[in-house]
């Protein structure tokens, strides 16, 4: 029996998935010992960015910023980034291609791509493969891409026109035109401008029950969408409607949670941090909102338990450690507060709450040089 690709890796996705409904991935990557989980939370190993981000990125004046934005966050993050077509073949659902030699260096080298549009392109699919080595049609595709990028695309164009052309592998053999010569600046045309790219999605797990998949990530993108615009009613109301569909998201529970929360709905969100943490257990930031929302409203003993369960779950979590260390000072317990004051300096040195941290130390060694004298 062939290992598991993926035991024990945690995957976020970032944006629906076009090539396959989640539902039917989710169940592979559990079967493989792995868990896939809609958006990314501090126990995420790998994020797959969905190329629906790409067409609606295309509807936004800086759709395509905000993807940046995103990528370099969760690759600063340490996390593995993977493209759909990369999740498929970490999954063994997607055959490689064949065997390359390219480096990422010798690629940029060769054909003047920039490295940031290289991975942006690979990141989505945009090559025949998603990552080095890269193949010789890689080259060829990239010398296009080049040439396209200083005819005035961006990277994001090109990447939503490549994914209405079918195989990717298929257009090393045509003519690319930059879409602003025929009229429009967001697409890229094929040999002599005739056609505007179009075509299929690039692979197929199935379609049993996709419209219901198709329909939650809608939802949750609209409801992700809603909160970060700051309507969290209206974020609330979209992620009920999610867990409507789907009961074990613990992921919208606690976005739900989030949003209660800023609506003024303690109760409400208390309860479905609840629900998110009866759905996972280990899901450290909901323990760690919960004891917020506890603190908040002046139920100490509540908070510290379930930011002490935080701690537990995630040693290296800077965050319950401060807020543990301040409600330990709040309470007179200042030798633990001193202690868990140091320990949040062990894990963030340089921001604004180690320089808090560094004054409670000092103020504790203080204290206790006054009671010594």
């Amino acid at each position: 029996m062939t290992a598991p690709a993926v035991p024990r890796a945690v995957f976020g996705t970032i944006g629906a998935l076009a090539a396959f409904p989640l539902r039917l991935a989710a169940r592979e990557v559990e079967r493989q010992h792995g868990q896939l989980r809609r958006g990314v939370t501090r126990r995420t190993t790998h994020v797959v960015f969905g190329r629906t981000l790409l067409a609606k990125a295309g509807l936004s004046r800086n759709g395509d910023v905000e993807i940046e934005r995103r990528v370099a966050a969760e690759r600063g993050a340490a996390h593995k980034l993977l493209s759909e077509n990369g999740f498929l073949r970490l999954l063994g659902l997607m055959k490689a291609p064949e065997a390359s030699s390219l480096s990422r260096q010798s690629l940029i080298e060769q054909s003047r791509l920039s490295g940031a549009d290289l991975d942006l392109l690979s990141l989505f699919d945009a090559f025949e493969h998603d990552a080095e080595p890269y193949s010789f049609r890689d080259l060829i595709l990239a010398r296009k891409y080049a040439g396209l990028i200083a005819g005035g695309a961006t990277w994001g164009a090109i990447a939503r026109s490549v994914h209405r052309s079918g195989p990717v592998a298929s257009l090393t053999a045509k003519s690319l035109n930059v879409g602003s010569q025929h009229g429009r600046a967001d697409a890229i045309y094929l040999e002599g401008g005739q056609s505007e790219l179009d075509g299929q999605l690039l692979f197929d797990l199935g379609t049993a029950g996709a419209e219901g998949d198709d329909t939650l990530e809608e939802l949750f993108a609209e409801a992700e969408a809603a909160e970060e615009g700051g309507d969290h009613e209206g974020a609330a109301a979209l992620y009920q409607r999610c867990l409507a569909i789907d009961p074990s998201d613990a992921i919208a529970a606690f976005n739900r949670a989030n949003c209660l929360r800023a609506g003024g709905h303690a109760a409400d969100a208390a309860h479905d941090y609840i629900s998110a943490i009866k759905l996972d257990p280990a899901f450290v930031e909901a323990w760690f909102n919960l004891a917020g929302l506890m603190s908040e409203q002046g139920r100490e003993a509540s908070a510290r338990r379930h930011l002490q369960k935080a701690i537990a779950l995630d040693k290296n979590y800077a965050d319950p450690v401060f807020n543990l260390a301040r409600l330990e000072f709040d309470a007179g317990n200042l030798l633990e507060a001193r202690r868990l004051w140091v320990r949040y300096l062990e894990l963030d040195a340089g921001s604004e709450w180690a320089r808090v941290a560094a004054k409670g130390v000092q103020f504790v060694d203080m204290q206790l040089a006054r009671t010594a004298g």
